[in-house]
């Protein structure tokens, strides 16, 4: 299976183990009260209540919606931030550079959200496998990301990137998933920080 990116791409300029690097609580937002608000709406747009959530590389806030969902699993490198988030129902702490693969069964949750992190990822393409694993037919993915980042570690292919060669580098990590599909693709200014999100399907089994 493709990895997108190669060995030189997924280079970061800090080679430290990343749990030494979020090994204290980072209690930030990465992006303006802008973004934050058009990412809430987006999740309102494209998550139905009482749906089944997994926030992927989150973090002490999930920028969900006032709604009722079935469950929120929240994943994350720092265990006081993921304590902190008072949406999770469920959280866990795992690096995805090292493992891949999620503690959650096949078709388990209606919507993973990844908010300003895809960036980090030094083998996407196998952890967007995971994503289309784990979510039922027709779920959702929503992938937000801006212009900021902690550029020591971000991977080269996303540092040298323009905006929009960051959005075909997400629609590359769905394309490799095989069973997701892109389906809307948001590019907008609410305040200072441009939003960027990619929206995808699970296609049925």
């Amino acid at each position: 299976m493709s990895d997108v990116l190669s060995d030189v791409q997924r280079e970061k300029l800090d080679t430290r183990p990343d749990e030494s690097f979020y090994d204290a609580p980072r209690y930030v937002t990465h992006a303006d009260d802008g973004f934050l608000d058009r990412l809430t709406e987006l999740y309102a747009e494209e998550i139905a209540p009482g749906a089944r959530v997994f926030d992927a590389m989150s973090s002490w806030v999930s920028h969900l919606p006032d709604a009722e969902y079935g469950t929120v699993i929240g994943h994350g490198l720092n265990a006081e931030e993921a304590a902190a988030n008072d949406r999770l129902d469920e959280r866990f702490v795992q690096n995805l550079n090292d493992d891949r693969t999620l503690p959650l069964a096949d078709a388990s949750v209606d919507a993973v959200t990844c908010a300003l992190s895809v960036q980090y990822l030094q083998h996407p393409a196998a952890v967007f496998r995971e994503f289309a694993r784990v979510l039922a037919d027709d779920g959702v993915l929503v992938v937000s990301f801006s212009n900021r980042m902690f550029p020591t570690k971000a991977v080269r292919a996303w540092r040298e990137a323009s905006m929009d060669g960051r959005v075909d580098l997400v629609r590359s990590y769905v394309d490799a998933a095989g069973s997701l599909a892109v389906r809307r693709v948001v590019r907008e200014r609410p305040a200072t920080d441009p939003f960027y999100a990619v929206v995808a399907t699970r296609t049925p089994r």
